[in-house]
């Protein structure tokens, strides 16, 4: 009978938490917008100044989220030069910037204060091409994982850092842009950009044996391509040999098809990069479509959708 009891009450958290997240988070983000950037005031007064309001442990999540994103710069410098010194939440408060494991650590400072157990995950991002010599060393992103219930289902992916802009290719210039999409990102999405150093925090279980060296090797996914929902990529390696004349195939797993209007090849490095606008069709929930290089040579090629860089490949065209 305690069971029962048990696996009603663990079924009516999971469709509360489903309920509330499907309301969307409006009101939390218009609060959040009108408190500012709370200047002067230290990490515990900002996390019970943004939760107060909010019973619900999703809505005071999203509201910590909302303020770091809206308020902490990412710290190019310091990430160009892999300076992760500074990553107390008091000199984030400070100085206002951070790298990604500021982010996640003040994310995670805050969510204690409110009352809400989250953990931070370091592990890799690859948004570009590496070989296999070019892995780095240590962790080159760090990310959050929020939980709201008592079942391992009831983990949650948070990246406040790429929730807040992103950067050019070379790291030296940030743009703020606020995206909510990497606030309880679907696990499937989250997985094809991020990869954790301790696989239990790979939430959904690794697809194929997955390890670092096989994440590296995948094509790079940006940041802006979580709008589309990818999930996977084919070819499955970032470097591709392709034959001068003779056609490439691609296809490109989706969430959101429905928002894909144009899709474009831009090939070439910055100053000789040309784009080109390619035919697709779909195949379920795949992005299918072709391409024959003219050319032998061998350089950077991006998949864009709708004119946004989603997929980085690196191309040898051969006679």
């Amino acid at each position: 009978m305690i069971q029962v009891r048990k696996t009603i009450i663990a079924i009516l958290f999971i469709a509360v938490s489903s309920s509330a997240r499907s309301q969307g988070y409006k009101q939390v983000d218009d609060y959040v917008k009108k408190l500012g950037s709370l200047d002067s005031m230290n990490m515990g007064t900002i996390a019970n100044l943004l939760t107060k309001n909010f019973p619900d442990k999703i809505n005071k999540t999203r509201a910590i989220f909302d303020w770091i994103a809206f308020n902490i710069s990412y710290d190019c410098k310091a990430a160009r030069n892999s300076d992760n010194s500074k990553t107390g939440s008091e000199e984030i408060l400070k100085t206002r910037m951070a790298t990604a494991f500021g982010y996640a650590a003040l994310f995670q400072d805050m969510c204690s204060v409110a009352g809400i157990r989250c953990l931070t995950v370091d592990g890799y991002s690859k948004t570009t091409t590496t070989e296999d010599d070019e892995l780095p060393e240590g962790f080159n992103h760090s990310w959050n994982v929020v939980q709201l219930g008592q079942s391992p289902s009831e983990w949650y992916y948070v990246d406040p850092t790429w929730g807040s802009g992103y950067t050019d290719n070379d790291v030296k210039v940030f743009t703020r842009s606020f995206n909510d999409k990497y606030f309880f990102t679907d696990n499937a999405i989250f997985n094809a950009t991020h990869f954790p150093d301790n696989t239990a925090w790979l939430l959904g279980g690794a697809r194929g044996g997955q390890n670092k060296k096989t994440f590296f090797s995948m094509p790079g996914i940006k940041p802006q391509a979580i709008e589309f929902g990818i999930t996977g990529v084919k070819p499955a390696q970032s470097h591709i040999k392709a034959k001068v004349g003779k056609p490439v195939q691609f296809s490109i797993d989706v969430s959101n098809k429905d928002a894909i209007g144009i899709v474009s090849l831009a090939m070439g490095d910055a100053k000789k990069r040309k784009t080109k606008q390619v035919d697709y069709s779909t195949a379920g929930s795949s992005i299918v479509f072709s391409y024959k290089f003219q050319e032998a040579d061998e350089f950077p090629v991006s998949v864009l959708f709708n004119g946004k860089e989603v997929i980085v490949f690196w191309v040898v065209v051969e006679e």
